[in-house]
């Protein structure tokens, strides 16, 4: 049997696989807040218990990089070291990894009803894929194509800088500088960056509409009262945050020259699937003298809330 989890700054989900191929099986998944714990252990013990015998792969998707068998996670207070969880666990096949590759490995085996397209393209078979996904954070990661798979890449590019294209990005860029210093790219899009955009736009920290951004549920209020035409600056802060999206996506598709699809994933995207196919394929295309190629790459938005789960337990197969 296969433990798998993926960590992430808000909350994590830990599921019991059959090793099936190529898709592994979901026994079943428990669904816990990270932050509610103080180690990883602690949480996988309070979800199935720590030590099960009949585990022999466990795999860990971890919001953070992976150096030398070790992870300081980003906006968790964690260090997580592979030999303590090979200890904590019993189980010497045990694998970390970056969340964003843990989810890249779902890629090649979700089906056609586990996606939503943007933009149908023609997908070459001999090309690289790319993933983006605005989630708490934002991660990155390339598909490179090695003979007939596609082996993910993991990546740090939520952190490199982010590029305003616009005006309106250019004085989004001035307001969180002075707040925070440097820009990268997850102060823009992301859950965090949501809230530096609606602070931005609102001029304050709440709006009348939807309560205080930074609260918990603060920046799905933001969306819903930008679907809803309740608040004509909500749907400004939308109107940024799926611009910068687009554009950064449109980035990262130049980067890994992604011929056999972009894929968007995370939490945010399946929620606002009408305002996406409104505005997010004009900043991803507008890259003269490029666009006639991001024109034939296939763009899919993930609809699997489980692919970064399903795809470390995919990982485990080839331990």
């Amino acid at each position: 049997m296969i433990l798998a989890a993926d960590v992430g700054g808000s909350k994590t989900l830990v599921g019991r696989f059959a090793p099936a191929r190529p898709r592994p099986a979901l026994i079943d998944v428990r669904v816990l807040r990270t932050l509610d714990f103080t180690s990883l252990p602690s949480l996988l013990e309070a979800a199935f218990g720590v030590r099960d015998p009949r585990v022999t792969h466990v795999s860990l998707g971890i919001a953070g990089p992976i150096v030398d068998g070790e992870v300081t996670m980003t906006n968790v207070p964690w260090r997580v070291r592979h030999d303590e969880m090979v200890a904590a666990t019993g189980v010497t096949r045990l694998r970390l990894l970056n969340d964003l590759e843990a989810m890249a490995w779902a890629v090649p085996v979700l089906a056609a009803d586990e996606l939503h397209t943007l933009q149908a393209g023609t997908a070459n078979p001999a090309g690289n894929a790319a993933l983006i996904a605005a989630g708490t954070g934002l991660g990155e990661a390339i598909l490179h194509r090695v003979g007939e798979r596609l082996l993910p890449v993991p990546s740090e590019a939520g952190h490199s800088d982010f590029a305003a294209r616009t005006d309106a990005e250019l004085a989004l860029v001035q307001t969180i500088r002075a707040e925070v210093g440097r820009v990268d790219i997850e102060r823009v899009v992301s859950g965090i960056g949501l809230v530096h955009i609606a602070a931005h736009v609102h001029g304050a920290d709440h709006c009348a509409v939807a309560g205080r951004f930074a609260e918990r549920d603060g920046v799905a209020r933001v969306s819903q009262a930008a679907a809803a035409s309740a608040c004509a600056h909500c749907a400004a802060v939308m109107d940024l945050f799926v611009d910068a999206y687009g554009a950064e996506a449109g980035n990262l598709a130049l980067r890994a020259v992604a011929t056999a699809g972009v894929y968007v994933g995370g939490g945010i995207a399946p929620k606002i699937l009408p305002l996406l196919a409104r505005r997010f394929l004009g900043p991803f295309l507008d890259k003269a003298p490029m666009t006639p190629l991001l024109a034939a790459m296939p763009v899919h938005v993930i609809l699997n809330d489980r692919a970064a789960l399903l795809g470390a337990a995919v990982a485990a197969l080839e331990m």
